[in-house]
């Protein structure tokens, strides 16, 4: 067995449902998964980059673009599994089939297009100074602000899921609130393997801007992706 430091690895499934072939979409002239991987390969920081896919297309572009593809994913493509499931089960076949185990993994979801390699390294060096065994990024809510929600019934009565003084406060009065994103999980693989999920026991969070953070999930989240991949480049 080569027990090896880092590992970067983007789960990048074929059946994506809200936007069809949504990994390999072409933003702004590239696969969004070539972002992610070119961001990650520029960093320095792997031992491999690693796409776990379950389709050929994805494969065939990830290499392209210099990411390491060794299998085709059988298990964890259904729309219930946990990208947790999908990063452990990586671990593993790179155990059982390849021999190689790692220290730490970096899981890089490939919707998020607008994290860069500064953010990669910043992200890396924060986890590995305060020594965690879970780091999840996130950013701080802005203009939306989540104190002041409601949800709704089927009367359109509206139920504050806070409790009702945040009403009436201002918003510079209220506590800030972090969102986790998808953009830098990482954990130390011996504790994710216990654990089986990221939010681990004393998990932490490591707040990075909003833009860099966003998650493309559907259409109009695409659509604030390519509004804003100009400014990023």
């Amino acid at each position: 067995m080569v027990k090896q430091d880092r590992i970067a690895i983007i789960p990048a499934r074929g059946q994506s449902k809200r936007i069809p072939k949504k990994n390999i979409l072409n933003i702004s002239g590239k696969p969004m998964i070539a972002y992610t991987i070119e961001a990650a390969l520029k960093s320095g920081l792997f031992d491999k980059v690693l796409v776990s896919t379950d389709d050929d297309e994805i494969a065939r572009i990830s290499e392209e673009y210099g990411a390491w593809v060794p299998f085709r994913r059988s298990k964890y493509v259904d729309d219930y599994s946990t990208v947790s499931d999908v990063t452990l089960n990586a671990l593993q076949v790179l155990e059982e089939d390849f021999q190689q185990s790692y220290q730490t993994v970096v899981q890089l979801m490939a919707n998020c297009p607008l994290r860069d390699v500064t953010e990669i390294e910043k992200a890396v060096a924060f986890f590995e100074e305060r020594n965690h065994s879970f780091q999840i990024s996130c950013f701080q809510y802005g203009w939306m602000n989540p104190w002041w929600a409601h949800s709704l019934d089927e009367k359109m009565k509206a139920m504050p899921l806070f409790p009702k003084e945040m009403k009436t406060k201002r918003s510079q009065d209220l506590e800030k609130l972090f969102c986790p994103t998808g953009a830098i999980w990482i954990a130390k693989v011996s504790d994710l393997m216990t654990s089986r999920s990221f939010y681990g026991e004393d998990y932490r969070f490591f707040p990075m801007s909003w833009r860099k953070a966003l998650d493309i999930d559907d259409y109009e989240d695409l659509r604030m992706v390519e509004i804003l991949i100009p400014e990023t480049k």
